[in-house]
């Protein structure tokens, strides 16, 4: 494998510095030389948990209202991953979920836990509600196969920032909370409470201690959670009893490569040599929240992650027996399967009536629906935006559209900023619109466009460029400057087409091909 070594800023104005390896023109975190270098994943992978099964390393991560939710991805040794399946095909118990009566924005699937029992794959996560008189719910996902098909059980309860746990005892638990840490018992198939929730942990000393996982080791029990929000730390919770009282012990303490910004939130494994790993996520602002893989030394029944305190950048990798190849999960597509890809996820439940990946055999069309602006259009394809730089670039035919009809491809978060062809009373034209505001017009008698988005993490901006003959492209419009409207949630490619009228839902356009490369 070819590899490239780039060094970038980490920070506009930082001095620090890091060496880059790619795959395929894509980040990736093996330095193929017996080491790797975090981040894990330089993109939107929030609120790590895993677990080991066997041989494989299985990995759970937020996913808000993007759907399919939940995403499992898998590991031979920690540093390579691939996207395996999602727990949440979709969600059906609220009609916002498919934009009737209002949008889901920043529902769906938060914190999420991943655990294995007695043959047993399971999934677990809390759906905060925006009502103030209905806290949310929670749910547990299960499988025999991690790859699907995954059974959804929703909770009447609400159990915020979840850790499932198996006990050796056969007790089943919950450890949740935020400040106010609690226990509730599940019954032995983990899809009921069987004891109301218990507060163990109150202590002002870390406030918003949150995303609790639990472990049992040599006979105590841990919790590792997080304090200080996306400033925070790791503090680790450490008892005899599973319902304490529990002491408190800070872990790690460092924002790493990006200052002001500390490592905090994630999972704890244990390999089959005996050394443990944790992995923890790090806010990137708006490129997301990545994972970073730390070491664990345990000093006096403590799991002290990091080097000497420190989150490590370049380290050597976990010793699994065996070397295993290069993977990064998948980005670019062809779109030349009956099936979309693992990387793809829509802003809400999909109208599958208005999408194929087989009319048109090596294209992925979508059909128009009805919606005045895009944060309303409900078929928005997207998938995540890649640090430190990345552009992402589509081929779409717009021959199918209607009067009406906006078709094109952007950046997607609150705000968003996109690039597309808009066809009026017949003619069509190719519009750059920033915010809602449409900064761009420019006369377009073609029907076929090439649009690029590029992405940087110095000064989280957005550029835009079109092309109409595939080979000479030329920036377009203003630059997005990317934010997080939508909390904790990070801005991603987006693909779309919408009508605002509604004659022109008959429109669709037909897309192609997506590339993702880093963009210098």
């Amino acid at each position: 494998m070819k590899k490239y070594f780039l060094l970038v800023l980490l920070l506009a104005g930082s001095h620090v510095m890091v060496a880059q390896t790619k795959k395929n023109g894509v980040y990736t975190p093996d330095n193929g030389n017996g080491t790797f270098t975090n981040p894990l994943m330089w993109g939107d992978w929030p609120d790590p948990d895993i677990i080991r099964v066997d041989d494989y390393f299985y990995f759970v991560s937020t996913s808000m209202h993007y759907v399919p939710g939940s995403p499992v991805a898998r590991s031979k040794d920690l540093v390579n991953w691939e996207m395996l399946s999602y727990a949440v095909p979709r969600y059906d118990e609220d009609p916002r979920y498919d934009m009737k009566g209002g949008n889901a924005y920043l529902k769906g699937s938060w914190a999420n836990t991943i655990r294995y029992n007695n043959g047993t794959f399971y999934v677990g996560f809390c759906t905060p509600n925006t009502s103030r008189t209905e806290p949310g719910h929670f749910s547990i996902c299960t499988a025999k196969d991690p790859k699907g098909p995954w059974k959804r059980t929703i909770f009447k309860e609400y159990m915020y920032d979840p850790g499932l746990f198996f006990d050796d005892d056969g007790k089943v638990y919950v450890a949740h909370g935020q400040e106010r840490l609690f226990i509730t018992e599940l019954n032995a198939d983990a899809l009921s409470v069987k004891t109301p929730q218990k507060e163990v942990y109150n202590n002002p000393a870390f406030p918003y201690l949150e995303g609790s996982h639990m472990y049992k080791v040599n006979g105590k029990y841990y919790m590792m959670g997080s304090t200080g929000g996306t400033t925070g730390r790791q503090i680790c919770l450490r008892s005899d009893n599973i319902y304490g009282p529990y002491e408190a012990k800070e872990v790690i303490n460092d924002d790493h490569t990006y200052p002001g910004n500390g490592l905090h939130q994630g999972g704890m494994v244990q390999l089959k040599n005996g050394s443990w790993w944790f992995i923890i996520m790090q806010d990137r602002g708006p490129i997301g929240r990545v994972p970073n893989l730390e070491p664990v030394t345990w000093v006096d029944g403590w799991p002290m992650l990091g080097d000497k305190g420190k989150g490590v950048e370049t380290f050597k990798k976990p010793d699994v027996g065996k070397t295993h190849p290069n993977v990064v999960p998948a980005t670019s597509d062809e779109f030349n399967t009956a099936k979309l890809g693992l990387q793809w996820q829509w802003n809400h439940n999909p109208d599958d009536q208005k999408w194929s990946l087989t009319e048109r055999k090596g294209y992925m069309r979508l059909k128009a629906g009805k919606a005045a602006k895009l944060s309303e259009a409900r078929n928005t394809l997207t998938q995540r935006v890649q640090g430190p730089f990345s552009a992402g670039t589509v081929e779409i035919d717009v021959t199918g559209l209607k009067d009406g009809n906006v078709a094109g491809f952007g950046v997607f978060q609150f705000p968003y900023a996109f690039v597309a062809v808009q066809q009026k009373s017949g003619q069509k034209s190719i519009i750059m619109v920033n915010a809602d505001s449409t900064v761009t017009t420019i006369p377009f008698k073609g029907n076929k466009l090439w649009i690029k988005a590029s992405v940087t993490h110095i000064g989280y901006t957005a550029s835009f460029d079109y092309s109409t003959d595939g080979k000479n492209f030329q920036k377009i419009g203003n630059m997005l400057n990317m934010a997080l409207g939508l909390d904790w949630t990070a801005n991603r490619f987006a693909l779309f087409n919408y009508s605002t009228t509604a004659d022109g839902v008959s429109g669709y356009a037909d897309f192609n091909w997506f590339k993702l490369k880093d963009s210098l």
